[in-house]
C-alpha cells in the first residue's frame, strides 16, 4: 500500500535550520517539496493524520444519502438549507472531489493528499478573501480607518436607514453589524433562522451594531458590496491583481456573485460577489491556492520580502471580538472555545494559532509558532479540532 505522504525525490537535502523566507513559484508542480522528517515531523504520526481526515469524510445522514450523494453539492447544498425561507441557489454549485489536501511547513509541501489540484468551491473560506479585499481598501487609504461608518462610502439607500447608517467598516468585518434589509432578494432576518420559529428574527427586529455576532451571509454580501463601492471595480479583479498573482496562483480561481448581483459602478456594470457558497457563488480554487492564502496569513502578508498586505492589518485580524472571543474579522477563528462552531478550540495548538474555515468542510490551519499551513478539504465539521489534534501530534520540533 503506497505511503498517503506524498512521493519525495531521493535528492532532497536534509535542512536542520529552516530557511523561513522560502516561497513557492508560479505555479504548482516547481513548488519544493521536502521529506516531513526533515522538517521536524514524524512521517508516521503525519500519515496518522491525513488517515484520520480521509476517514472522517463529511457525509450526509442516511436519509439525505439516500436522496443524494454528499458529493453532490448542486443537490446538497439546497437539502441542506430547504428549512429557510428563501432558500432557493442563486449562484453556481458545483459538485466536489474527494477528500484532500496540504500541509506545509516553512513553505515547503511536506504532504499532499486527494485531489489537491482540482478547482472547488471552498464556502465561507470565501470571507477571508473579503476581508483581505477590505484590507487593501484600508492599507490604500480608501477606508480612512474601519472605525468610520460605511454608509458615507456608499451609493445606496439600504445603508442609509437609520438603523444601517450606524454601522461601522470594524462592525461589518466582525460580524456584529446587525445589518438590516434586503439585499438580492435575501433578507437578512431569513438567514439561518431558528427552525423551531424562522420569522422570529423578523419579529425581533434588527440587533443594535456592536452588541450581538450573528454568522449572517446576507449581511456578509453587504459588506462585498459596500467594498465594491470603495474599490470602484470587481473584487475578483483586485484580489487578483494584489494577492493571488503576486503569489504566484493559477488562473483557475474565481470568485462568483449571483445571477441577480449585477450593480453599476460609475456607469460600469459589475457583478458583486458573494461571501460564501449558502446560495451558490463564492470562491473556487485549489488547495494549492488555499495553501498560498494560509502561508501569506502565517507570514502576516509577506510574501518573499514584499508587504502584500500590512502587518497591521493581520494584527488587526487577529484581535478577538468583544462579544465573540473566538473570532476575529472574518473569516479568523481563534484557537479558544467559546462560539458555536466559531473557533478551532484545539488544546495542543498554541493559542496563536487560527484558521479559516469553510462549510464542507474546508479548513486553513495556520500556526505561526510551528511555521505550519494545513489545508484540509471535505473533512467533518465536527472532527476539525481533532485533526489539528492529530496533526500537532506529529510535530517533532
Amino acid at each position: 500500500m503506497k505511503s498517503i505522504i506524498a512521493a519525495l525525490t531521493a535528492s532532497v537535502l536534509v535542512a536542520p535550520v529552516w530557511a523561513q523566507d522560502y516561497v513557492p513559484p508560479v505555479g504548482d508542480d516547481g513548488w519544493e517539496r521536502r521529506a516531513p522528517e526533515s522538517l521536524g515531523f514524524d512521517p508516521e504520526a503525519l500519515n496518522a493524520a491525513i488517515a484520520f481526515a480521509i476517514e472522517n469524510e463529511t457525509r450526509h445522514p442516511p436519509e439525505l444519502e439516500e436522496i443524494s450523494p454528499a458529493r453532490n453539492l448542486p443537490v446538497t447544498v439546497p437539502l441542506t438549507w430547504a428549512f429557510e425561507p428563501f432558500s432557493s441557489p442563486v449562484g453556481p454549485l458545483q459538485a466536489r472531489g474527494e477528500p484532500s489536501g496540504v500541509i506545509l511547513r516553512d513553505g515547503y509541501i511536506v504532504a499532499e493528499w486527494g485531489q489537491p489540484e482540482r478547482v472547488d468551491m471552498t464556502f465561507s473560506i470565501t470571507k477571508t478573501f473579503l476581508s483581505h479585499a477590505v484590507g487593501l481598501a484600508v492599507d490604500d487609504g480608501l477606508i480612512s480607518s474601519v472605525d468610520e461608518t460605511v454608509a458615507p462610502y456608499v451609493d445606496d439607500e439600504r445603508f442609509h436607514t437609520d438603523h444601517n447608517a450606524q454601522i461601522t467598516w470594524d462592525q461589518m468585518l466582525r460580524q456584529t453589524s446587525g445589518w438590516w434589509g434586503t439585499l438580492f432578494d435575501k433578507p437578512a432576518w431569513a438567514d439561518r433562522p431558528a427552525r423551531d420559529d424562522v420569522t422570529r428574527d423578523l419579529v425581533a427586529g434588527p440587533p443594535t451594531p456592536g452588541e450581538h455576532w450573528e454568522y449572517n451571509d446576507v449581511r456578509v454580501n453587504a459588506l462585498a458590496l459596500a467594498a465594491l463601492h470603495v474599490h470602484g471595480r470587481s473584487l475578483h479583479d483586485v484580489v487578483d491583481e494584489r494577492l493571488m498573482t503576486p503569489m504566484g496562483s493559477t488562473s483557475e480561481w474565481r470568485w462568483h456573485g449571483y445571477e441577480n448581483s449585477y450593480v453599476e459602478i460609475d456607469g460600469e456594470t459589475v457583478q458583486s460577489v458573494s461571501g460564501g457558497g449558502h446560495w451558490g457563488g463564492g470562491v473556487f480554487l485549489t488547495a494549492y491556492d488555499l495553501a498560498r492564502l494560509g502561508l501569506l496569513g502565517e507570514r502576516m502578508g509577506n510574501w518573499g520580502g514584499e508587504q502584500l498586505l500590512s502587518e497591521d492589518w493581520y494584527e488587526a485580524s487577529l484581535t478577538p471580538t468583544d462579544v465573540a472571543p473566538s473570532y476575529g474579522y472574518m473569516n479568523f477563528f481563534l484557537n479558544r472555545p467559546s462560539l458555536e462552531g466559531a473557533s478551532i478550540a484545539a488544546p495542543s495548538a498554541p493559542e496563536t494559532a487560527f484558521a479559516y474555515l469553510g462549510a464542507g468542510s474546508n479548513m486553513v490551519f495556520v500556526s505561526p509558532e510551528h511555521d505550519l499551513v494545513a489545508v484540509v478539504r471535505w473533512i467533518d465539521r465536527g472532527q476539525r479540532n481533532a485533526f489539528i489534534e492529530h496533526l500537532m501530534a506529529a510535530v517533532e520540533e
